[in-house]
């Protein structure tokens, strides 16, 4: 009898202290406890190939973004073979949740030559199995930055493919439904038809969660709402169905780095219909975005030097004034929104863009793309010849905006093109 009362109060407590999860109501996230949740997170890549390994570490990185001010991470690459069971609970303890990238080096989704198989779905379902375990698991991006010009937008159906089997396997699996959706590029010729194109459709079986951008407009004192192009962003998702946010954010020029953006994105012009911020990014490597060090730069030709010259583990230190500056900005940033309870969703689906040359190769609503199926330029599939669909809107050219000092996205491929190399020479120095 004892040691039944015993396991009941345990798991009592374990209720009580488990942090509440996230989901989606119409165009907002809210915690299970009925609160609009707001991201203010940080692109968080220690290491090349999985940073929520090391406890160790992980415990020392979570109490300073918990200082920060951060209640979100973002992570591009995972080892769903590895235990993240101790880093991921000490995350939680944090209050902290993790969006995360289910793609990798060689199963992304490709604009050159776009294909979605069963090899790349079997990959992103491993990476599913292992993080839909944990509470503190917020979503899954199916693809980063895949588009970056208006040709390119003939991979957008494989990325819409890959949420439509990704979701069908979560359900399948009788999983909590983890939002799964997209990190776009800050193209100005893919906007905003490509955040139509990825909730467009009756079907929302095959349409995105959510969709988010990596966007670097609002650069130094001499910008804001207006001039930085937020105004435009906002203005193209007012009437937009599904939760979007930045996925990317932060210039680095002009110095210091004030996050002035962040006011606005969590001011009253913003928050109606974005809902937060990701930061690039936690360490401080060659491009200069981090907000922490964890000592100087060596000589990667150095014994024992990490291949790269950036030491990837122990205290870290805030770079100053940068950190300061971010943590000053999210503690008078406390947007409170709607309770889940008193908010009734009555946007719907856009339009899906029709095609339009040299900005929008997609023809409106095609079916999209089986599993196995590879794109074919030389035979015009039916993503750029196909019968649009009902709800096909007339695209018309974008309105191109003030872009600040440069996305990394577009800098190293949101991580990619960046880690490459590193993560080369990682596992020699490993």
């Amino acid at each position: 009898m004892r040691s039944t009362i015993v396991s009941c109060l345990l798991g009592a407590i374990s209720t009580v202290n488990a942090i509440a999860t996230i989901s989606i109501k119409g165009s907002k996230f809210f915690t299970s406890d009925g609160d609009q949740f707001f991201l203010k997170g940080i692109a968080y890549q220690l290491v090349p190939e999985d940073p929520l390994i090391d406890n160790t570490q992980c415990k020392l990185d979570a109490a300073l973004m918990k200082e920060v001010g951060a209640n979100s991470i973002r992570v591009y690459h995972v080892d769903p073979n590895g235990d993240h069971k101790d880093c991921m609970s000490t995350f939680e303890d944090a209050g902290i949740y993790l969006w995360v990238d289910l793609d990798t080096f060689t199963t992304q989704i490709n604009q050159d030559s776009p294909q979605w198989n069963a090899t790349q779905l079997s990959a992103f379902e491993k990476v599913i199995d292992e993080f839909q375990q944990f509470d503190n698991t917020a979503g899954f991006f199916v693809g980063n930055e895949v588009l970056t010009t208006g040709n390119g937008s003939v991979a957008a159906p494989y990325v819409k493919a890959a949420a439509r089997d990704t979701k069908a396997y979560r359900n399948s699996k009788k999983y909590r439904d983890i939002p799964i959706g997209y990190s776009a590029a800050d193209i100005s010729e893919l906007r905003p038809m490509l955040q139509n194109y990825m909730a467009c459709g009756d079907n929302s079986s095959e349409a995105l969660d959510f969709f988010s951008l990596n966007a670097y407009e609002w650069c130094g004192p001499s910008s804001n709402y207006q001039v930085s192009g937020y105004s435009q962003l906002t203005k193209n998702v007012t009437d937009y169905n599904i939760p979007i946010f930045f996925s990317e954010t932060g210039c680095i020029k002009p110095r210091p780095r004030t996050f002035e953006d962040q006011a606005a994105i969590f001011g009253d012009d913003m928050n109606p219909y974005w809902s937060g911020a990701i930061i690039y990014e936690w360490i401080e490597e060659s491009n200069e975005y981090g907000l922490v060090t964890y000592g100087e730069k060596v000589d990667p030709a150095g014994v024992s030097a990490p291949p790269d010259g950036y030491t990837r583990s122990g205290t870290p230190t805030p770079i100053s004034p940068d950190f300061d500056n971010l943590s000053g900005q999210w503690k008078t940033l406390s947007p409170t929104g709607v309770k889940a309870s008193a908010y009734t969703p009555s946007l719907t689906p856009p339009p899906c863009p029709a095609y339009t040359s040299d900005f929008w190769a997609v023809n409106g609503g095609v079916a999209l793309p089986t599993l196995g199926q590879t794109f074919n330029a030389a035979i015009q599939s039916s993503i750029t010849k196909g019968t649009a669909a009902a709800g096909t809107a007339t695209t018309s050219a974008p309105t191109t905006t003030k872009t600040g000092g440069g996305s990394p996205g577009r800098e190293v491929k949101g991580m990619g093109i960046g880690l490459v190399g590193v993560l080369v020479g990682f596992f020699w120095w490993m």
